[in-house]
């Protein structure tokens, strides 16, 4: 089978787009009978293997039916020790890699995700796919894809999915990456980034590939001290100083600050998680292009990707069988853990209704029946607008990730949107609530000293709340006082300078992987607090100019007010 790149230079550009972006055509009966023939044969490879025979428990269903009534849903525990071992005897077909994610804690350190050879071939064709969408205006498109491809290395390094992710590519396509793979593994992230942009500088840049976060950091830092930037020391380096120069100059044409557009003109820009959506039109305003949002995740690959009108992701039928558990149903086996929940197939999905994703691997795979522990919402059963006929989805939440005052239930994306919203500049943030009080303790890192009374962004959280659309949770009419609008108090406390970095440098020093540096915006536990807040073991300290106030970090235990 041809590569991408050999489609391209021959021009074949519609063998291409059916290669790598064909499922956009499909209609959902089209999309199912695929699904259904892949997993078919999947369970062909699966059930024979040895860890077949555990997951399934002996079982060898026939049947798309028999294998959802036969076999159980999964997590991760299910498949230890094999895959934590990496033990490949036990697994249905060699892997061409290994892929890791956090795993958790006091469980396993990890979770490692053989990719066999024909997964990794089929997941090379959908990410070059989503790199040609991203760049196009209309499907066939292929007018800004270039033959030679700087991307910019944005991303953890291999085995991390996203780094797994830039290596696979290489098998559609080569690519420069900025700085190269190879090298970019042995520098810190930091430094990874820092190197990646002065390279850029130099030979310029089509894509970026990473956090949205990121990008937005790097662009505010560079529009912040766009009036200090002295180009005496790119003299030695024609190309940096000329893209530089230009910049500024366009930037003093429209009288605004140097942004990053006006140095490089992105071609693509792809990311992944709720930061995506959150900083969409900072990025736009910033570096002139809309991120191209997917959804993926290590044990998946890609599920759903965006398409050239950025609204609703469009699920991939190629990787995974697709399943989904009802809200009501999980509900039903949150209050009895014996319940066995009823999943729909995406034939059977409602618009405006989330549901935790199960999936099962293709190809080799060793996921079957795979609890990823993802909650999405299905924005409505086709994109009327491209004419796609599969159901679109956006990421809601992780399923624990979820902050419950019994009518209003709150979720990582709301508040990260009401932050951003209120105009305050944050460093980071945490929020929790404590066990029997209806109290959202909000707690910020101001950026540079900027500061809000904390009863005013406390104000400006609850209106957002509020205001947010009916369907993403409910919330009462606007009222004057805080805990009425929304049907609980809100407490923000600041804190002092340098504690979310302080916080990372510990996790680092102690020998934290990448993915457990930060600590989680939601429900951190009572160990985290402590670290982020400076007290030892029952109390926290939170400090606004020079203020302390001790607050339990007992979710089982009273609050004293802050």
């Amino acid at each position: 089978m041809p590569k991408a790149i050999d489609l391209l230079r021959q021009g074949h550009y519609e063998e291409l787009w059916q290669m790598c972006c064909g499922f956009l055509k499909l209609d959902i009966k089209e999309f199912m009978e695929l699904q259904n023939n892949l997993l078919l044969q999947q369970l062909e490879l699966f059930s024979d293997s040895p860890i077949g025979k555990k997951i399934m428990r002996g079982a060898k269903p026939k049947t798309v039916e028999e294998f959802r009534r036969m076999v159980p849903l999964t997590d991760y525990k299910d498949y230890c020790p094999e895959l934590l071992e990496k033990r490949e005897d036990v697994l249905s077909a060699k892997p061409e890699m290994w892929a890791h994610s956090s795993g958790r804690a006091g469980d396993y350190p990890c979770k490692w995700v053989p990719l066999s050879p024909n997964y990794v071939h089929e997941l090379s064709k959908v990410l070059y796919g989503i790199g040609m969408i991203s760049c196009a205006d209309h499907w066939g498109d292929v007018s800004h894809i270039p033959i030679n491809i700087k991307l910019l290395y944005g991303v953890a390094p291999r085995p991390y999915i996203s780094g797994t992710f830039a290596d696979v590519l290489r098998l559609q396509s080569p690519f420069k990456y900025l700085p190269d793979l190879e090298t970019a593994e042995k520098l810190s992230y930091e430094q990874r980034i820092v190197e990646g942009f002065q390279q850029a500088l130099n030979e310029g840049v089509d894509y970026f590939f990473g956090l949205a976060l990121v990008l937005v950091k790097v662009g505010e830092k560079l529009r912040d001290s766009s009036s200090k930037v002295d180009i005496r020391q790119y003299l030695t380096r024609p190309r940096a100083l000329y893209r530089l120069v230009r910049g500024l100059i366009r930037s003093r044409l429209e009288h605004r600050p140097l942004y990053p557009k006006d140095i490089w003109s992105l071609k693509g820009i792809i990311s992944s998680g709720v930061d995506s959506s959150v900083y969409k039109k900072k990025i736009q305003e910033l570096w002139g292009k809309i991120p191209l949002d997917i959804y993926s995740c290590t044990e998946g690959g890609v599920i759903a990707t965006q398409t050239w009108d950025y609204e609703g992701m469009t699920f991939i039928p190629y990787l995974n069988f697709l399943e989904f558990i009802p809200e009501d149903e999980l509900l039903k086996w949150q209050m009895d853990r014996s319940y066995k929940m009823k999943t729909l197939l995406l034939n059977e999905v409602q618009a405006g209704e989330n549901y935790e994703i199960i999936i099962t691997s293709f190809h080799g795979g060793s996921l079957v029946r795979y609890r990823i522990g993802d909650m999405v919402k299905i924005t409505s059963l086709r994109n009327e607008k491209l004419g796609i006929n599969i159901p679109q989805m956006t990421f809601e939440r992780r399923v624990d990730d979820v902050i419950d005052f019994n009518v209003v239930r709150l979720t990582e994306k709301v508040i990260w949107r009401a932050l951003e919203n209120s105009g305050f500049e944050y460093v980071d943030w945490i929020a929790y609530k404590t066990l029997g009080h209806q109290v959202l303790h909000l707690i910020v890192e101001p950026l540079n000293g900027h500061h809000m009374d904390e009863k005013k962004l406390a104000e400006y959280v609850g209106k957002y709340i509020n205001t947010v659309d009916q369907g993403e949770f409910k919330a009462s009419t606007l009222v004057k006082d805080t805990s009425e609008m929304v049907g609980f108090d809100i407490e923000v406390n600041f804190l002092e300078k340098g504690v979310f970095s302080a916080f990372m440098a510990k996790k680092q020093a102690e020998g934290a992987d990448l993915a457990h540096l930060k600590p989680p915006h939601i429900n951190p536990s009572d160990k985290v607090l402590s670290v982020l807040l400076g007290d030892s073991e029952d109390t926290i300290v939170v400090t606004k100019m020079k203020k302390s106030a001790k607050t339990t970090t007992d979710y089982t235990k009273t609050p004293t007010k802050t």
